[in-house]
């Protein structure tokens, strides 16, 4: 059990579970931020590690996870999120499932129970945007300007299949309306803070909330009825 307490150190109630975010870029960090208390309890206790960079993750996790192997607790996961920035899935999955069994962790992926695992491996396909295009209704209350059927154009309608990156697709979408000189995490915080997880488009999203919801059962989610992500 964990337990949070505020600045005078009184206690604010018991933490049910701690979950730490391994992710490559700030702009993860804000997007997060503002979706994981739309799906899951504020007993869920959760740290951000933020890297420079896929490489930078992918060069860097190795250490930073095998500190974990004689200290994990029972009631303790990790996330790492990467963007698969039009790698090859399986090849970058396989990757990430091997830095975590070298540092002596078991993943999701290779548990033998849907109780004992202690990392969750998740991709997203191609770009973190592509979970923004997955929700255009949060892009159009984030950025009314934009188009109201913007969506319904054959480039957008499957948001992980946006060819050409999603970062720049969106870059172009709003600098369409919008001038130049939004910074990628003000983007992510301002949609994010739109999204509705249930009814996200994006089959990456849909897989990240799978996972989430494994990392902290049934208690642990915000509202039991409303997180089953449309297809």
């Amino acid at each position: 059990m964990w337990r949070s307490v505020d600045k005078c150190g009184r206690s604010k109630g018991v933490i049910i579970l701690h979950i730490e975010f391994f992710l490559e870029e700030p702009s993860a960090e804000f997007a997060l931020k503002a979706i994981l208390p739309k799906i899951i309890s504020d007993n869920i206790s959760r740290y951000f590690y933020v890297f420079r960079g896929k490489q930078d993750l992918l060069g860097n996790l190795f250490t930073h996870l095998k500190g974990y192997r004689h200290r994990m607790l029972d009631d303790q996961r990790i996330m790492v999120l990467i963007d698969e920035d039009r790698q090859d899935c399986l090849e970058l999955k396989a990757v990430l499932e091997k830095i975590a069994h070298e540092a002596g962790l078991v993943t999701k992926s290779s548990a033998t129970s849907q109780s004992n695992f202690q990392v969750v491996n998740r991709i997203v396909i191609e770009e973190l945007e592509a979970w923004f295009f997955g929700d255009p209704n949060a892009v159009r209350k984030a950025f009314p300007r934009v188009s109201k059927t913007f969506e319904h154009q054959a480039k957008y309608r499957n948001p992980d299949a946006i060819t050409g990156g999603t970062h720049e697709a969106l870059e172009r979408l709003l600098k369409r309306h919008y001038r130049s000189g939004l910074t990628k995490t003000a983007v992510a915080q301002k949609i994010a803070s739109y999204m509705e997880p249930s009814r996200n488009r994006s089959r990456s999203f849909q897989v990240f909330v799978e996972g989430l919801q494994a990392c902290v059962g049934e208690d642990g989610l915000r509202n039991q009825d409303s997180f089953s992500p449309t297809t």
